[in-house]
């Protein structure tokens, strides 16, 4: 899986948890992950951020690790992990800072709740669920990362990712202009995800509308008045897959 480029989410980083639309979507995927969870299951976020899912998650699931390969990220997260963070009273949410192309990655190791080493030398640790909210579009190879996914999880268990749908041109304008870097695709596709979810190894794979985000954008592109410009209404996918 190639690394997208963390320039504009590091810098970003500090003040991500600021921005509505980001805060909105979040809380939005969060309904659409809830069927997906239970309370005995070990879950690995993908692509983390600042960690907004995985906090809001942590108390419906056993642990969760939460990786994302933007340091400054990383940071945010294990600052409000920390014994004076916002959220220093949540103890089953670990994070990893690391660009994940190997499923036995020695860091996804740990145990978030007790802090043990699992997995051996020949058997490495393994989830009950994969999620993954705004990072398919920023993935350049969606075949591959779906590849580590599928060996990430035990037998039986699930992959749930969330990003905004292509429905056309106009869903470039998700992102303005000036924030374009590290944008792989204007949202990702129904048939061509579900095909390549599918070709990964999954069973009983779902592409479905699960919310609707209401977004200001740009006038005109570059134009950069997000704050006055429209609202447009941008349809999210959840689509999901169990390994046999």
């Amino acid at each position: 899986m190639t690394e997208p480029n963390q320039t504009r989410f590091n810098q970003e980083a500090a003040n991500w948890d600021s921005n509505p639309s980001v805060v909105l979507a979040t809380e939005l995927a969060v309904e659409s992950y809830l069927p997906f969870c239970s309370a005995s299951f070990d879950i690995l976020d993908l692509g983390c951020g600042t960690g907004l899912l995985s906090l809001l998650l942590a108390p419906h699931v056993r642990s969760i690790t939460a990786v994302d390969s933007a340091s400054g990220m990383i940071d945010v997260l294990t600052a409000k992990l920390s014994s004076s963070g916002s959220h220093q009273n949540v103890k089953n949410v670990l994070a990893v800072c690391a660009l994940l192309q190997d499923p036995d990655d020695a860091r996804l190791q740990i145990d978030p709740l007790t802090k043990a080493t699992l997995g051996s030398e020949t058997r490495a640790r393994t989830f009950d669920l994969v999620v993954s909210h705004l990072v398919l579009h920023h993935i350049p190879d969606l075949a591959a990362v779906f590849k580590t996914i599928y060996g990430l999880l035990k037998p039986g268990g699930k992959v749930a990712v969330t990003d905004f749908e292509d429905f056309g041109p106009e869903a470039r304008k998700f992102h303005p202009e000036s924030k374009m870097d590290g944008v792989e695709r204007h949202g990702i596709k129904r048939e061509g995800i579900q095909e390549i979810i599918e070709e990964a190894g999954f069973e009983s794979v779902t592409v479905e509308t699960a919310f609707e985000l209401p977004k200001r954008v740009e006038s005109e592109p570059g134009k950069g008045d997000i704050e006055s410009g429209p609202t447009k209404v941008f349809p999210f996918l959840i689509c999901s897959g169990t390994k046999p």
